[in-house]
This record gives structure tokens, sequence and C-alpha cells, in this order.
């Protein structure tokens, strides 16, 4: 009887004990969530990534835990409060590793805050080519200690070589809500930005997700717009994204309106419900508009 129901959770939610697929060594053995457009296991990120075949991933996305006391699901907050060593040692192994799992001409994007960018990209540099430091800005910082008022966060942009692919995206001119006119003057230049600005590696117009109507969970989850735009610049449809801390799986959502496949992986079995939950919730309305805000 209990194993009867062990069995028909797993078909409700599409999980399986194992998995064959492509970027698999051989047979991964574990939780796998079987997702429209690829698989997230519940593994440590590390040994999620250890698994996968070498260059195998056109984008590598990663948006870790930022070692800052937060607690994500069933996890204490001392999980993400380790040894600073420690911790450094740990993301070099995983920055090394999605390097090896890059294709020629991959790309990778680390999400972080800039102290521990700046550390984590002495790691990245010796495998890989830099392209941007991309500054986030923040909403809401607070100023601590001796230092000055933290207005950004760091998307590190590496490839693996020259980049296989590359898209130039434009934004729209942003525009005052009260007389729909430009908030900046370009004066003669007015003419050549009409259908857009061209992205630039400082990003003021990325919202964090605060409001509990499009929040996943009740921890910090990462703004949609984030990973749409890193696989707007690097994603090729059929190609495959790599998230080995896939949370909430924003980063399986961009992939999948760019028509990507995804491998992902969190250690959070209560994620993979999530995630289940909201792309049955995507595919279930026209072009997952509701994904787009």
């Amino acid at each position: 009887m209990i194993f009867g129901k062990f069995l028909n959770s797993l078909r409700v939610m599409n999980l399986l004990p194992k998995s064959r697929k492509a970027w698999w060594k051989g047979t991964y053995e574990g939780i796998v969530l079987r997702l429209p457009r690829g698989e997230v296991v519940c593994d440590d990120a590390l040994h999620f990534l250890n698994c996968l075949t070498d260059e195998c991933a056109d984008i590598v996305f990663l948006d870790p835990p930022f070692n800052l006391g937060k607690s994500y699901g069933s996890s204490s907050r001392k999980d993400d409060l380790l040894n600073e060593n420690k911790y450094l040692k740990y993301m070099t192994s995983v920055l090394w590793r999605c390097a090896a799992i890059l294709k020629e001409g991959g790309a990778l994007y680390l999400y972080h805050i800039p102290r521990w960018a700046v550390r984590l990209s002495t790691v990245l540099g010796h495998d890989l080519q830099f392209r941007h430091w991309i500054a986030v800005a923040v909403k809401n910082g607070f100023v601590r200690g001796r230092y000055l008022h933290p207005a950004h966060y760091a998307l590190l942009y590496y490839t693996k070589g020259d980049p296989a692919h590359f898209n130039r995206p434009k934004i729209p001119i942003a525009k005052c809500r009260k007389c729909g006119e430009s908030v900046k003057d370009y004066g003669g230049y007015k003419k050549y930005v009409q259908n857009g600005l061209n992205l630039s590696d400082v990003w003021e117009d990325v919202s964090p997700v605060r409001h509990q109507k499009f929040k996943h969970r009740s921890s910090n989850q990462i703004p949609i717009k984030i990973p749409a735009r890193a696989v707007e610049i690097s994603g090729i449809s059929g190609g495959l994204l790599v998230d080995p801390f896939a949370g909430t799986g924003t980063s399986l959502v961009a992939a999948t309106v760019k028509g990507m496949r995804y491998v992902a992986c969190d250690r959070e079995k209560a994620m993979l419900s999530i995630m289940e939950k909201r792309f049955r919730n995507f595919h279930n309305e026209p072009n997952g508009q509701q994904e787009k805000r």
C-alpha cells in the first residue's frame, strides 16, 4: 500500500529514480524531475556537475547561495554561513567543473555579490575568457560598517574562447510615467535610439522579486529578466542550459522561452515541487505570459 502511494506520487510529479539522457556520463541515479524540455535533480551541486559529460553545455548559469546566513527551504541559516575558506574552496571546485562541461564557445554567467565576484573571477579567468562584469542595480541596499552604499550585484559573463553565439539585445528607452517623454535627453542621437538602446553592462531596469504574488518561495528569488537576458545574449534554440543552483527554476523558464533544453539541480526537495507546479502553470497559459512580467 505504502509503495503504491509512493509510485503514484512519482507519476503525479514526473519523478524518476534514474535517467539515461545524453548529458549524463552514464546512468544518473537519484531523484529526477522530468520536465517538458529537460530534467532537474535533487542533489549537491558539485556532485551533479561531476555526473555531467564534458563539453555538453551551451550556457552555464549560476545563482549560488551568497554565504550570508540565509535560509532556503529546510536548510538552516548555518548552512549558508560557512567558513570563508570552505566556501571559496567549494565554489572553486564548482566553477572548475562548470568550465569543463562548457562547450567551446559556450557562455558562463555567475550572479553574486561584488565581494565574492571579485574573488571568484580569478578562478574563472584560469580557463575562460572574461567578457563583462555586468552591474545589476540594487534598489534597497543597506549601508554597513565603513563602506559606501552598495548599489549593485555582479553578473559575471565569461566564455570558453570566442563566443559561439552572441546577440546584442536592445531595450526600450525609459519614459516618464506621467508625460510619456524620455527621461533622458539624447540630443542629436535621438534618431539612433528610436528602436531601442543597445544593452550595456549596467542594468538599472531590473526590479527585485519582493511581492508574494510573484514569488514562488519566501526567500529571495532572482528576477526573470536576469537569466532571460543571459539566454538572449548567448542562447540558441535547441541548445543546453545547465544550472547547478536552480532554486525555483527561473533560469529554466528563460531557457524554455528561448527554445533551449536544460538540466539543473537543487539540493532542496521542496524546490522540485515548486518547479513542477511552476512549469505546469507556465504551460497552461499562452506563451507563458505570466513569466514575462
